[in-house]
């Protein structure tokens, strides 16, 4: 299951995080976002233990929004080692997610 990032947890829930992290930056009007829930959930079960993924509600958390630059949702960010090492903009197919994915591994 998707793990909920807030302004209030992101740096210890990811930037502090020893495992790769996905973070999807939604919103609930955004239809595109909507679509890339279920792929987001199906990939935290598949990468359960070797990869943290969750969500950032960007009308809810603006500080962590806006930190890290989000204009444009669904974006798509990859931690490594509390840094950015990936993303993507949009709703992106599993398979492309996937290879993201795997190259932080």
């Amino acid at each position: 299951m998707a793990v909920e990032f807030t302004d209030s947890n992101f740096e210890k829930e990811v930037l502090k995080c020893t495992l790769p992290v996905l973070v999807d930056f939604w919103a609930e009007w955004c239809g595109p976002c909507r679509m890339l829930g279920p792929t987001i959930e199906e990939l935290a079960k598949e990468y359960a233990g070797k990869v943290k993924i969750g969500k950032v509600n960007v009308d809810e958390n603006p500080g962590v929004s806006s930190k890290f630059g989000i204009r444009s949702i669904p974006a798509l960010l990859m931690f490594k080692n509390g840094s950015v090492a990936g993303q993507m903009i949009g709703a992106q197919p599993k398979t492309v997610i996937k290879n993201q994915l795997d190259t932080l591994l």
